[in-house]
């Protein structure tokens, strides 16, 4: 005989019947309809090419192969109901911490330091923007970001990791490119290709044309901005590992005076109570010197 693909649900309906010995009985027993289980019954026979039951005017009565089935089918789905426990309590176990990340920021040294030695322990990273670092957590879509200011930190709690310069983004042909350095007055009566409020430094001087248009028509996502820059749409000021991580032959970087540093932190809801996540802040805080790329620290 040819191999047989078992079904749970029809040794489920085989066993009931067996028991009860009575179509009426064993449907009701089952929340089924009769007919759906007399199909079923023949179904399971013609799949294993024996007859289970014997059927007369005296009643119903189980054939040797059936009633060694029963013993067996017993045994099976015993042994199911144990199977899908144990994988339940598997997945009860499981610990996930959900991290945000915006780019350029690494979160792989706290997730291995997390996970070491615990194989119940998950890390989830999602890719963030700027924009969104602060509402991921506010929503509950992230248990914790690794965020940058400025952003409204407002109702949330945080933990420095580190700082790092933020530098300004033009086209290779810009002339300001063939600078040393740009100024923010040099910036001032230039487009910004992001949400103002991440740079609040230029906000304060340029005009008031200039800080309209950047509120209605930001950037979002880097490669978008840079190229937007690269076609000479405006400019754009990023950290520098960021930068670090989008070389590219059309752009030209330069540090800028007057800009404050990009701070980055750990930002989570402090109304939430949740062990693990405060677990996995302690990681990442011993981890903090590697949430960059180790080569844009060394260019600071």
């Amino acid at each position: 005989m040819s191999a047989v693909d078992l079904d749970m649900r029809k040794l489920r309906y085989f066993v009931a019947l067996a028991e009860e010995l009575h179509f009426g009985r064993a449907a009701a027993r089952l929340h089924i309809a009769q007919p759906v289980l007399t199909r079923q019954i023949r179904a399971l026979e013609g799949e294993l090419g024996i007859k289970l039951l014997n059927r007369d005017s005296r009643g119903t009565s189980l054939t040797l192969a059936g009633s060694r089935l029963l013993d067996d089918s017993r045994y099976l789905l015993t042994e199911a109901q144990a199977l899908r426990q144990r994988l339940s309590q598997i997945e009860d176990s499981l610990i996930t911490i959900t991290v945000g990340v915006l780019p350029g920021l690494f979160a792989t040294a706290a997730t291995r330091a997390f996970e070491a030695g615990d194989p119940a322990r998950r890390v989830v990273t999602v890719p963030v923007s700027w924009n969104q670092q602060a509402e991921v957590v506010r929503r509950g879509d992230v248990q914790v970001v690794y965020a940058r200011s400025p952003f409204d930190f407002s109702c949330l709690a945080t933990a420095p990791l580190l700082e790092e310069p933020r530098d300004v983004v033009l086209a290779a042909g810009d002339p300001l490119a063939e600078q040393q350095s740009v100024s923010l007055d040099d910036l001032a009566s230039r487009r910004l290709l992001q949400d103002p409020a991440s740079v609040p430094e230029w906000y304060a001087l340029a005009s008031p044309e200039l800080r309209r248009e950047a509120v209605h028509s930001a950037v979002t996502g880097v490669e978008r901005k840079l190229e937007m820059v690269a076609a000479r749409a405006g400019f754009a000021v990023l950290p520098r590992s960021t930068v670090t991580s989008y070389r590219r032959p059309d752009l030209r970087v330069l540090p800028a005076d007057g800009l404050e540093p990009s701070r980055v932190v750990l930002a989570w809801d402090p109304t939430v109570e949740d062990t693990a996540r405060d677990e996995f802040v302690i990681a990442a805080l011993a981890c903090a010197g590697q949430t960059i790329d180790p080569g844009s620290r060394e260019k600071q």
